[in-house]
């Protein structure tokens, strides 16, 4: 069935959200975090803070952050999309390791955003928060795909301590090396995914 384009209402809605998005991003690049209200925000992007918060009811955390729907969903299809002979781990490795800090050649922007989301405590426990919350779906996707119960605590764990990754090992000094650090350990807990 052929998808239809979207109509003049959602071209609309998702016009509005990247101005919002473009308008915060900029103003936080520029002066920091904490120091740009969501009325400047709402402003410089010409709407409302009504309307920010419409599309943004996260607040302005998720102006950076998102809501988290987009990283549940990636997360789930870097484990269900895996190329045959690819472990669970190494999938999960290799999708975290193109997000934020691990991002091995992101753009200028891309790596500004990264840096503001580690040194800002508020953005760096939204993000934390939008990882954590990702925990049921992703011990239930491993749970899929091994034939195992998604209430088995072993995959509980694991899908906790492969959440926690972003917010440790992405603040230290070399990402990507500690990224491959938490994976080693975890291998060896987990030696058949």
């Amino acid at each position: 069935m052929a998808q239809t384009a979207p109509g003049r209402r959602e071209r609309k809605k998702a016009a509005t959200r990247q101005a919002l998005a473009t308008a915060a991003r900029r103003l936080f690049l520029e002066r920091g975090f904490d120091q740009v209200t969501v009325a400047e925000i709402a402003d410089a992007a010409d709407t409302a803070v009504s309307t920010l918060f419409a599309h943004f009811p996260g607040g302005k955390e998720a102006l950076v952050l998102g809501d988290g729907a987009e990283r549940e969903q990636a997360l789930a299809a870097a484990v269900r999309q895996r190329p045959a002979g690819v472990s669970i781990l190494r999938a999960l490795r290799d999708f975290l390791a193109t997000r934020g800090p691990f991002d091995p050649d992101p753009g200028p922007e891309s790596r500004r955003i990264a840096e503001l989301v580690v040194s800002t405590p508020a953005l760096r426990a939204y993000a934390r928060s939008l990882w954590t919350g990702c925990e049921s779906t992703l011990a239930r996707v491993i749970a899929e795909q091994t034939g195992r119960d998604a209430d088995d605590l072993s995959l509980r764990l694991l899908a906790r301590h492969v959440l926690e990754i972003p917010d440790i090992a992405g603040t230290e000094p070399d990402p990507p090396t500690a990224l491959d650090t938490a994976f080693a350990h975890l291998q060896r807990g987990w030696p058949d995914l």
